[in-house]
């Protein structure tokens, strides 16, 4: 009987300080399942390093020398959460039948990833990672999250309710994912757009075990508006909106203006000329912000750049002992490529 490969994508940035535990962890559940003649034995957690700043490739190079389950994918700079997930899944797609993506600071439970085989073994595709509940969560973020699928519900945009990039997904549905090749990949709004048999997984987040979030207030507005300018083109046309509003507004003060004229009880009115100017000025500039948003994605569309470059790739190339390690222990490099991560480490 054939048993599916899996392969666990994390992406990684500066999470020294958690990544040892993630490492054991995730093993530890990856054997579980092997054990349990639940997956391949050729399943592997591949680690992409999104151009970290400290020793998070060391451990990860370190933790591919032992040669059990771990691989690393190196990027050639920082390219973002949403471009080293794809650049995790598009590099090991090839060789899985499924892919599972979780986030290397431990919040999530990757107990679930044990559910989510049970649920692909059951004919499920797509398998979401969803939160039951968000008591670990501040009450303005809690908020805002809420505020923010709620608009997106508003908008037309499919999402998941509490699914962030915890899930699992079929070769096939990674193959499809393939195909978009838009340069502003919003995961969460265009994976259900791929419309194969879904279900979720429930789990309760957990609080960050170490090191500091990667997405702050500022990043988080960042990623939200990204996220509504992708899928939507409604504000452009709430903007619209509120132009012929205020056109309309403005015809119906002219007229009243005008009949004060005419019936000669007219005043001179400083504050109202400067609020009606700051006020239309305010519509304007906002309008031109938010139509240069969609016209600079189009720009960023049109030059067609790759999403990510990849510096070393040891999921496929084949690394073994003999490679100079971390503590500059010096062995015979395999080829010209292996000789290269020697020399970068």
């Amino acid at each position: 009987m054939n048993f599916p490969i899996l392969t666990i994508v994390v992406p990684c940035y500066n999470e020294e300080e958690v990544l040892h535990e993630t490492i054991e962890q995730l093993k530890t559940i990856l054997d579980e399942l092997v054990s349990s003649t639940n997956v391949s034995d050729k399943s592997k957690i591949l680690f992409v390093d999104d151009g970290s700043k400290d020793h998070t490739w060391n451990m990860i190079y370190k933790e591919c020398l032992k040669g059990e389950y771990v691989k690393g994918l190196k990027l050639s700079r920082n390219v973002g959460h949403q471009n080293a997930l794809l650049a995790g899944l598009f590099t090991a797609k090839d060789a899985s039948d499924c892919l599972i993506t979780i986030d290397a600071d431990l919040q999530d439970d990757v107990n679930a990833i044990k559910e989510m085989v049970c649920k692909y073994k059951e004919g499920y595709e797509v398998v979401y990672g969803v939160r039951s509940k968000r008591d670990s969560d501040s009450l303005f973020k809690r908020a805002t999250a809420e505020g923010f699928y709620k608009v997106m519900a508003r908008l037309g945009v499919k999402l998941v309710f509490n699914h962030a990039d915890f899930r699992l997904m079929s070769r096939r549905a990674v193959e499809e994912l393939h195909n978009f090749a838009e340069a502003n990949m919003f995961l969460r709004g265009i994976v259900p757009l791929i419309g194969f048999s879904s279900t979720s997984v429930f789990y309760e987040r957990k609080k960050r075990s170490a090191g500091e979030t990667k997405y702050p207030l500022k990043k988080m507005f960042a990623f939200a508006f990204d996220g509504i300018t992708s899928f939507s083109v409604t504000p452009i046309r709430f903007v619209l909106l509120v132009g012929c509003i205020s056109f309309f507004v403005s015809m119906a003060f002219g007229a009243y203006f005008l009949a004060l004229k005419f019936f000669g009880n007219t005043q001179l009115g400083w504050t109202s000329l400067i609020t009606s100017i700051w006020l239309i000025g305010g519509l304007q500039l906002i309008a031109l912000g938010l139509v240069g948003e969609y016209i600079g994605k189009i720009y960023k569309e049109t030059k067609r750049r790759p999403k990510y470059i990849v510096d070393i790739d040891l999921f496929n190339l084949p690394v073994s002992r003999k490679l100079m390690n971390t503590e500059g222990m010096v062995y015979e490099p395999l080829d010209t490529e292996a000789r290269k991560l020697s020399e970068n480490n």
